[in-house]
């Protein structure tokens, strides 16, 4: 770097050519104030203390995979109690009782139950589960009230035992999301900690309930964690390995969803798939709506919330009376769908009733979850347009099993935007690897459909409304990608430790270049750095009280070598409570060579405006054709 010299007669100086020392007595503080992270090696991406939060992550996934088996018991032992009055811990379905129009009134009793739980217990327990774990990511340190860890499964179990349209798995990601987050509390943890240990409880969750570690993992970082940082990604990864080990020792490795083995696809069968996904997006973007008018009908109603769970449910047990199959879990309806045995008119009409039912129950306020619910009605959905399809061109090679399993995928990439965790869920619940390019195809569609049409998704809206900021992508830090040298000034406008405040104060009034600086760099009598003096400390106290520049300097520098990135820049400024940094040489600590402020950080921000903004066509074909065809001309001619 080149720096000019001026004269120190004018009061002020710029770097001189090599940069300034530091002042040798202050070599040993500015470690301690740094920090090694700044050094010359590079910050360190992990520290043993991702060890601590690995292993209790692992703990928490052993009780959440327990947590998920007892709770799968208990809406067992409802479903019995309410719909066959035995007692037994079996996971049936409601579909088969034969209580006759009495049927209708058990979600009723289970609404009751639900709302006294949430009025009197926790109002927590209430809606989807995921976003009101996001909510206590994004505004609360990821601190869930302990109690949830227990009102959540209990009512949910309540809720859906007795006829409630929901999937098990909601309520148990958000009571092992819980679960982490009440470990968390417990021990000495940061807010990124409780947040890692929150998104393994919920994975764990997730992977116990269907099987599926991957898809639990990329649904911690779209939905939970908001990062992709290994800090946070190998103590979820554990934790999804552990409950998926335990899960097998329960259930074995099965796929939820048994489904007969399927072709790859052809090209037109493809290009289906990919537009039954465009379809399917408008369907989920249609769902979400559709929920949150429910919910918006129930907040005008003239009684107290407590009540609603019990009006839902009374539209619940007269669903059931119609279309039976859609009470309860119904993780049989989408196997149903997967392997080509519920199509046609059953299908639509079981995806109606189950859409009708579902979407005023939850709007209702009860406990319940998202995930098997949208699975089953895109499921319904896919299995339906494939056999129009199929009727259609019957030798397009289109399968109505692959059709109602991207159906079941898109419904869900779309609504809920979790791109990654539909594509990979839906392979690892049914393990046909013929059905990945076309998944990949078809939620691909619905979630373009569903950012172009919506702006908040199924389980960001309820938490946008209270003016939670919800992150809608995740790219790079552009900071992380900017090197100090890159951005802080080259020139340093210094003072000298002996001048007088008086002469300083002359100076700042004569506005000559670099007078108007909010900060400035100490240099004693051999040119080395002693500090740094703001602009307020200058125009602060009697100017003739005889003091020198030096008497101003209150600490030792904070200072950042210039091969570190802006985000560690602007991290140690708030840190050290500073609004500048003296840039140091990478390899020579001592040596001066610029100065970093924040202004300097806002302005960094100019490359990535204008690099997701500014067009520009850097290659012209006419352009180009046209002088290679001068060039051919004048060579002919000469």
């Amino acid at each position: 770097m080149k720096h000019e010299k001026t004269s120190h007669d004018r009061r002020h100086a710029t770097t001189p050519q090599g940069g300034l020392s530091i002042a040798p007595s202050l070599e040993e503080a500015l470690p301690r104030t740094s920090g090694k992270a700044l050094g010359n090696g590079g910050a360190r991406v992990l520290d043993r203390r991702v060890l601590f939060i690995s292993a209790v992550a692992i703990g928490i996934a052993m009780v959440s995979a327990l947590i998920a088996h007892l709770l799968t018991m208990l809406i067992g032992l409802s479903t019995n109690l309410a719909y066959y009055g035995r007692v037994s811990t079996s996971f049936v379905s409601p579909a088969h009782n034969h209580l006759g129009w009495l049927a209708a009134l058990v979600p009723v009793i289970g609404g009751l139950i639900v709302g006294v739980m949430a009025r009197y217990g926790s109002r927590a327990i209430r809606g989807h589960g995921i976003p009101e774990a996001m909510e206590q990511v994004l505004t609360n340190g990821s601190r869930i009230p302990p109690k949830i860890t227990w009102l959540k499964p209990l009512s949910s179990a309540v809720a859906i035992g007795t006829g409630g349209p929901f999937g098990a798995e909601g309520p148990i990601i958000a009571t092992g999301g819980a679960l982490g987050s009440f470990v968390g509390q417990l021990l000495h943890t940061t807010s990124a900690e409780r947040k890692t240990l929150l998104a393994a409880g919920a994975a764990a969750g997730m992977t116990a309930t269907f099987g599926s570690p991957i898809a639990a993992v990329l649904l911690a970082v779209e939905l939970l964690l908001f990062e992709f940082r290994p800090r946070s990604l190998i103590p979820v990864a554990l934790a999804c390995v552990t409950a998926a080990g335990i899960r097998s020792s329960f259930l074995g490795t099965a796929p939820v969803f048994a489904m007969p083995g399927v072709v790859a696809p052809g090209e037109i069968a493809l290009v289906f798939y990919v537009a039954l996904g465009l379809a399917t997006g408008v369907l989920a973007v249609g769902v979400t709506r559709l929920v949150y008018a429910v919910e918006d009908a129930f907040e005008k109603l003239p009684i107290h919330w407590m009540w609603w769970p019990a009006l839902g449910g009374l539209v619940v047990g007269l669903v059931g009376l119609v279309a039976p199959r859609t009470l309860g879990v119904g993780y049989d309806n989408i196997e149903g769908f997967v392997t080509g045995t519920s199509v046609g008119q059953a299908a639509l009409a079981l995806c109606v009733w189950k859409l009708v039912s579902w979407a005023i129950a939850l709007g209702s306020g009860t406990s319940g979850g998202t995930l098997a619910p949208l699975f089953t009605i895109g499921g319904g959905f896919g299995a339906v347009v494939g056999g129009l399809a199929i009727a259609l061109a019957p030798h397009a090679g289109i399968d109505v099993r692959l059709a109602a399993l991207v159906g079941m995928a898109a419904i869900f990439a779309g609504a809920s935007r979790a791109f990654l965790t539909a594509v990979v869920f839906a392979f690892e619940t049914t393990l046909q690897p013929a059905g990945l390019i076309p998944l990949l195809g078809g939620c691909a569609g619905a979630y373009l459909v569903s950012c172009l049409l919506m702006r908040n998704t199924i389980m960001t809206e309820k938490i946008a409304r209270r003016g939670v900021v919800v992150p809608g992508e995740y790219v790079s830090d552009h900071w992380e990608q900017v090197a100090v040298r890159s951005a802080g000034a080259r020139e340093v406008v210094t003072l000298a430790a002996s001048d007088t405040l008086a002469s300083v104060r002359l100076w700042l009034e004569t506005r000559e270049p670099g007078s108007r600086h909010q900060g400035y760099p100490v240099l004693d009598d051999k040119q080395r750095l002693t500090g740094v003096v703001t602009r307020r400390d200058l125009l602060d106290g009697n100017p003739e009280d005889g003091r020198r520049i030096g008497d101003l300097v209150k600490r030792a520098p904070v200072t950042i070598t210039d091969n570190r990135s802006l985000r560690e820049a602007a991290d140690l400024m708030v840190r050290a409570g500073v609004g500048r940094l003296p840039v140091m040489a990478q390899g020579r600590k001592d040596l001066l060579v610029g100065i970093l402020t924040r202004r300097d950080l806002i302005s960094a921000h100019g490359a990535r405006l204008a690099e997701n903004h500014t067009a520009v066509r850097h290659i012209r074909v006419r352009s180009a054709l046209s002088r290679r065809w001068r060039r051919i001309s004048a060579r002919v001619k000469g």
